[in-house]
């Protein structure tokens, strides 16, 4: 997708509120890889990304801002965290399995859309296959032999999803589970696989919905009609060119953080980190990855240690520092109201299956910012994630009572209602519901 920063921006705006600097950053690091791919073959090779790293408190949207720019490009997009990772030679995971598991993300991105290509030829061959179960599961019922108006009125009957819940019985590939040889290190073997075609495949016999054994045959036979292998390798080109790689609480293994406790050798991960943000090969399952082009975001909370706790080298890979801010009162209203995933809209849309129509007066929004703020300021600064706590609370009247048969029933949360819940000293009492 070919967005300027400016479109970007405007695109991040529709789910996360504030914090501008950090938007910019990353909209023109996307924005840089288009530039990038528009250039020569040899100029490409010089051109690396410009890491960023975020500073701010849990809960203000460092995460979601990477996500969200992710997706808005369909690029493979990772998430991990730099406490899980332990310095080679300890039991643990090794840093290098960040970017395995990019790799297979990548493969997932390009299967799906592989299997989008081929939906309509693999959704006819299974309606074929289908529709025979169907001819001889009726024949066997009524015992009688199939006529022409018989087969053409379940062909009818099945394209008008009157027999999706109709169960037939169908012979299944029963693939084996792959074994991971060396845990950790993306070594896996299929031990079906271990004589090639030569023993014929097993199958077994299941039970499914004709809905359910539509569903398996599609991806049966998108599998056959898919290239494995052109899969692999525009996987792994898009992980490399395309990749984006979010480290979070990378706080937690600067020195500083560690004093006085036990340290895994957290200084080890960050030298073990460093070769894979500077650029080197790692080797995966589907062939050897080259982390140059990867574009790495990390980001910590930075309250006890510095960024500049961090070994130098490893702050040198990361060029661009941005300064996220604390949620203000005006934001926590903006994130009520504005966002297109909004947790209002998400409550009013969960209730309404139960036909509870919700509507949040202005009042009742102001009022709700006003006791999130003041409980992040009194407790720990949680951020956004505070609002779960304060709507969960409200709602847990609404939300344990409603369900059965009833009529559809509007209930207005005005800033009364939210007083009598929130207000009192033991339903203000909040902490029971911290995650």
């Amino acid at each position: 997708m070919n967005l300027s920063p400016r479109e970007i921006v405007n695109q991040l705006d529709k789910y996360i509120i504030g914090q501008n600097s950090a938007k910019r950053a990353v909209a023109v690091a996307l924005r840089n890889r288009y530039r990038r791919s528009q250039l020569t073959k040899e100029l490409r090779e010089e051109i690396t990304p410009k890491n960023i790293i975020m500073k701010g408190p849990t809960g203000v949207g460092k995460t979601e801002i990477a996500r969200r720019l992710a997706k808005l490009v369909n690029a493979p997009f990772v998430k991990v965290e730099a406490t899980k990772y332990t310095e080679v030679g300890y039991v643990g995971r090794d840093v290098e399995s960040m970017v395995r598991d990019l790799v297979e993300c990548s493969v997932r991105l390009v299967k799906e859309e592989q299997m989008r290509v081929v939906s309509s030829k693999a959704t006819a061959i299974a309606e074929k296959r289908v529709v025979k179960y169907l001819i001889d599961a009726k024949q066997n019922e009524k015992g009688e032999t199939p006529t022409e108006v018989f087969e053409r009125q379940i062909v009818d009957d099945f394209r008008e999803g009157k027999l999706d819940k109709f169960v037939i019985e169908m012979e299944v590939v029963d693939a084996p589970k792959q074994l991971e040889i060396m845990p950790g290190m993306g070594a896996e073997i299929n031990i079906g696989s271990i004589f090639g075609d030569v023993l014929p495949k097993r199958k077994k016999k299941r039970k499914l919905t004709v809905k359910e054994a539509m569903q398996m045959i599609i991806n049966e036979e998108s599998d056959k009609l898919i290239d494995a292998d052109a899969v692999n390798t525009e996987a792994v080109r898009r992980a490399e060119q395309e990749g984006i790689i979010f480290i979070d609480e990378i706080d937690k293994i600067a020195s500083r953080a560690n004093k006085g406790g036990a340290d895994v050798s957290r200084e080890g991960v960050q030298r073990d980190i460093l070769p894979i943000v500077e650029g080197s090969t790692v080797m995966t399952k589907y062939g050897a990855v080259k982390t140059d082009y990867i574009l790495f975001i990390a980001a910590g909370a930075f309250h006890i240690a510095k960024i500049e706790d961090l070994i130098p080298e490893l702050q040198g890979r990361f060029p661009i520092k941005v300064e996220l801010s604390s949620l203000s009162k005006e934001d926590f209203i903006n994130i009520l109201t504005l966002p297109q995933n909004a947790i209002t809209k998400q409550y009013k849309t969960l209730l309404l299956v139960d036909n509870i129509d919700l509507v949040f007066t202005s009042d009742a929004i102001e009022e709700i910012a006003s006791i999130a703020v003041e409980m992040n300021e009194t407790n720990e600064d949680i951020g956004a994630r505070r609002l779960h706590t304060v709507m969960e609370n409200l709602l847990e009247d609404i939300s344990f009572n409603a369900g059965g048969e009833i009529p559809l029933t509007t209930v207005t949360i005005d800033k009364k209602y939210v007083e009598e819940h929130l207000n009192g000293n033991e339903s203000r009492n909040l902490r029971k519901y911290i995650l």
